[in-house]
């Protein structure tokens, strides 16, 4: 499968769709995933990197507005909102295919009512929220990935933070400076397996 595939609205790969156990909020559970998505075997190491800082046994659990930028077929927004009922999760993507699967995992784990998986322009562009989780589509390019932070991270409420996962060697730590350049104040808030976990706030 070409990796470029769940950029799209519409992959054009067929619908192929299996039932996989993977971890989440410390448990093993089952969902549905598909070609056409991002990882569809597994929960991808970066995720699983950002889910271990955010999730984490000195971690507090999230509350409030959550955003799951980039969402796929869950694992970020299905963990938030088995980790914490005071939640509420806002799961975005461009992949209808995704997002199909998001809610079919959401209701099979009993969380539908908490996650609203929806696209960009389906966002009411009035919403704030108080936590971003997002693994990033940093092959989309330097320019497309700067353009989706400056569109969602000024979306954080007052006192809100994002939690950023890139590869070290897909420009993590460029990242972090460009976001400080743009008035983000940014932090490297963990290093695992060759991903840096950035945090990042208004300064």
């Amino acid at each position: 499968m070409g990796e470029d595939h769940y950029f799209s609205a519409a992959p054009a790969s067929a619908d192929e769709r299996r039932t996989i156990e993977v971890n989440l909020a410390g448990a093993t559970r089952r969902v549905q995933t598909a070609t056409g998505v991002f990882s569809p075997g597994h929960v991808d190491l970066g995720t699983q990197v950002l889910l271990r800082e955010v999730l984490g046994s000195d971690a507090t659990p999230p509350s409030g507005r959550l955003l799951d930028l980039g969402c796929g077929w869950g694992p970020l927004a299905l963990s938030a909102a088995l980790s914490s009922p005071d939640a509420v999760v806002t799961a975005v993507d461009v992949n209808q295919r995704a997002l199909d699967l998001l809610r079919i995992n959401a209701a099979s784990l009993g969380v539908a009512d908490r996650i609203n998986a929806v696209t960009p322009e389906e966002v009411d562009p009035a919403a704030k929220f108080d936590v971003i989780w997002s693994n990033p589509p940093i092959r989309v390019g330097k320019a497309a990935l700067h353009e989706l932070l400056l569109t969602w991270l000024p979306r954080l409420a007052p006192g809100g933070e994002a939690w950023l996962v890139v590869q070290r060697h897909l420009g993590a730590d460029s990242l972090a400076v460009w976001l400080t350049q743009q008035g983000w104040m940014t932090t490297r808030a963990a290093s695992a397996k060759g991903f840096r976990v950035l945090r990042v706030s208004l300064a």
